[in-house]
């Protein structure tokens, strides 16, 4: 008696499954990669108030410290954005002539004592505690985490910020270290970086050494949940 179906039914099942694993497979890998902050928060870049902050401009043309406008970063938790007053002591009435324009609305916050509505870029979750003095004063400079600001018109997110980011970065610390006197030179520090660990000089004064700093981490590496979590 034949059978109800013919015999090449029976490889249906097999592809069936097949198909299934590779639909797992790409489901998988999608949400690897699309479902984390690689994806959705490196180059985010949300639009600031008025004419915006270009880094590029006095960060990199003008040369200033980063720490002229994020004064307390090196003894506080936080990057606190500058003041009003701050960008008006620069900005004010008749003092930039040509840059007038672009500028009405730090003399118009200013005379109305009200703050500049900048929109913030990097933000971490509730639960993640991250110091800025410590990493400042252990030798990671700016650029490490935010890339290079001093060619940026708009600020953009440069790094994900995930946690496994975090972790490859107390694990191989190394690839971040700089003399603590130079964590804002984000020119050189860029150049330094580019350089294999064996071949950079001895260049700038650090508090503490960089082999004795790695060294250090290397004994006692913060990668327990307690670090950042607390």
């Amino acid at each position: 008696m034949p059978g109800l179906f013919p015999r090449w039914m029976n490889v249906l099942p097999t592809l069936g499954a097949l198909g299934a694993m590779g639909g797992g497979t790409l489901a998988i890998g999608g949400v690897w990669y699309y479902f984390t902050p690689s994806f959705w928060e490196v180059g985010y870049m949300p639009i600031q108030p008025g004419s915006g902050f270009n880094h590029q401009i006095h960060a990199g043309k003008l040369g200033m410290d980063c720490r002229y406008c994020h004064s307390s970063v090196e003894e506080s938790r936080i990057a606190n954005i500058p003041s009003v007053t701050t960008c008006y002591g620069c900005h004010g009435e008749g003092k930039l002539q040509n840059v007038e324009e672009k500028t009405a609305f730090v003399r118009e916050a200013y005379e109305t004592d009200t703050s500049i509505p900048w929109r913030r870029v990097h933000k971490l979750p509730d639960y993640v505690q991250f110091s800025h003095q410590s990493h400042l004063s252990a030798g990671v400079s700016c650029f490490s985490c935010h890339g290079q600001i001093k060619g940026l018109p708009v600020v953009a997110q440069a790094k994900s910020l995930s946690m496994s980011w975090c972790l490859d970065c107390h694990r191989n610390p190394e690839n971040n270290l700089v003399p603590t006197d130079r964590v804002t030179d984000l020119i050189w520090v860029e150049e330094w970086l580019s350089m294999p660990p064996d071949e950079r000089g001895a260049d700038g004064q650090a508090q503490m050494s960089p082999q004795a700093l790695l060294e250090s981490l290397r004994r006692d590496p913060p990668e327990n949940c307690g670090a950042c979590h607390y």
